[in-house]
């Protein structure tokens, strides 16, 4: 009896204790995308005024270009993903507006004159 008592107290512990055992995340990319606005940063000092589907106005700081394109450096902007329009405009001219696509996590491009 004694021997019984001893076992079943040992198997409650070991039971006990695999439910503290290993737990699993998954976890997907955030649902975000990001522009870059690139050119000479000489040529826009006080940096563009972006305007995304005629709604949402900021001021964004303009990159240098980049011979290697591994990683972006400098200032990214995040956006939500799926179809745009942006217009980007320095000193009242309008340098780039466009209807643009962006998918989740990419970083997209936008090249000023």
């Amino acid at each position: 009896m004694k021997n019984i008592l001893i076992f079943s107290l040992a198997s409650l512990l070991l039971i006990g204790g695999c439910a503290s055992g290993i737990h699993t995340l998954s976890k997907g990319l955030e649902n975000e995308a990001f522009l870059e606005f690139i050119g000479n940063p000489n040529d826009y000092k006080e940096g563009v005024n972006v305007t995304i589907d005629k709604k949402t106005t900021f001021k964004a700081e303009v990159n240098k270009v980049r011979k290697s394109t591994k990683a972006p450096k400098g200032n990214l902007y995040a956006i939500s993903t799926g179809k745009h329009i942006v217009s980007v405009s320095y000193n009242n001219k309008v340098l780039f507006k466009k209807q643009i696509f962006i998918s989740s996590q990419e970083t997209k491009q936008i090249i000023l004159p």
